[in-house]
């Protein structure tokens, strides 16, 4: 048996959390499989699609109790989707589930084609999303995804912070009637959302207020950037955070008000430094005019390091500690 994953959390940071009150909580994807699985018990027409991921997507329990609700089309991405989009266009709800870097590259032709072109109801769940697979090196990052889909029109782009964000992002999916991308990782998340939040697609919440500087983060680097606003504050420095959960359409309207209200603009990633939130949040920013210190924190252009989840976020400074002292040296220079 392998050793547990290294936490994606310092000493430091679990003590920080600790201060704040968050109780951790379980992985996301098994959030969404739990919540796939209670919504096709209610909904016939609710089919998984899996494309020998069953296991990885947390699907076991899915399928022996709706044996009839699941697809299996083996190891074949560009099958997985093409039949999901058959099954959307005959009236089923189907979810296509897949590891991200695979099912956005291998069946990219097909997402755009069978599924966005042809305008049907399918969602698309890319699992193991970031660098989440694990220290299985480059070939099964998923850098890429936000890019590639951001570029493809006619799709939602959804990468949920937390369980709350999780259920509510697959409840979304399940009742649009156009095409949705979900992007799940594997770690234990901590809860983010206070009892009677709202979670709107397209529409970012602010779990944080601030002036000095923001964070706008996405997925599941929200909690890193949380907790850096808390370290930040006992430093005498207020910083906003936002968990921007809709990629595409992207909250325009909210990107705006922090780049005006506060003095510097950080965002936070588990993608590529090109073509993700970040570069979406500079455009928007540009384009209105609105000129602040601004610094994406991501992968960069560079062969990635090997590794677990941990040690690349680390290493590239996707952590409390790291982003803490990005701020402060903005901060200090602005």
């Amino acid at each position: 048996m392998s050793a547990s994953a290294p936490s994606v959390f310092s000493p430091a940071a679990k003590a920080m959390a600790e201060k704040l009150g968050l109780q951790m909580g379980r992985a996301n994807l098994d959030v969404f499989a739990a919540t796939l699985e209670e919504l096709a018990r209610g909904n016939p027409q609710v089919v998984a699609v899996t494309s020998d991921s069953r296991g990885s997507g947390k699907l076991a329990p899915f399928s022996k109790a709706l044996p009839r609700q699941i697809v299996e089309v083996g190891i074949a991405e560009q099958n997985l989707v093409g039949i999901t989009a058959g099954l959307a266009a005959c009236g089923k709800k189907p979810f296509a589930v897949s590891p991200s870097c695979f099912l956005t590259a291998r069946a990219l032709e097909q997402i755009k084609n069978d599924v966005c072109y042809s305008d049907v109801p399918a969602v698309l769940v890319g699992i193991s999303a970031g660098v989440s697979y694990g220290a299985l090196g480059a070939t099964h990052h998923s850098l890429h995804d936000l890019a590639a889909l951001r570029a493809i029109n006619n799709l939602t782009i959804v990468a949920p912070a937390d369980n709350f964000e999780s259920r509510e992002a697959v409840r979304f999916a399940a009742a649009a009637t156009r095409p949705v991308f979900l992007r799940f990782g594997k770690a234990p998340m901590y809860d983010l959302h206070a009892p009677g939040s709202r979670f709107e697609a397209g529409q970012a919440i602010t779990l944080r207020e601030g002036r000095e500087v923001a964070f706008i983060a996405t997925g599941e680097t929200v909690i890193h950037a949380l907790l850096a606003a808390a370290r930040l504050a006992e430093r005498g420095r207020a910083a906003r955070v936002l968990s921007l959960h809709t990629i595409k359409p992207l909250d325009t309207e909210a990107v705006l008000k922090v780049g005006r209200e506060c003095r510097a603009v950080i965002t936070v990633e588990e993608h590529m430094v090109h073509g993700g939130l970040g570069e979406a949040c500079a455009a928007a920013l540009m384009e209105a005019g609105v000129s602040r210190p601004f610094r994406i924190v991501g992968i960069p252009d560079e062969e990635t390091v090997t590794g677990s989840q941990a040690d690349i976020f680390r290493h590239y400074g996707i952590s409390m500690e790291g982003l803490s002292e990005l701020a402060v040296s903005i901060l200090t220079v602005s």
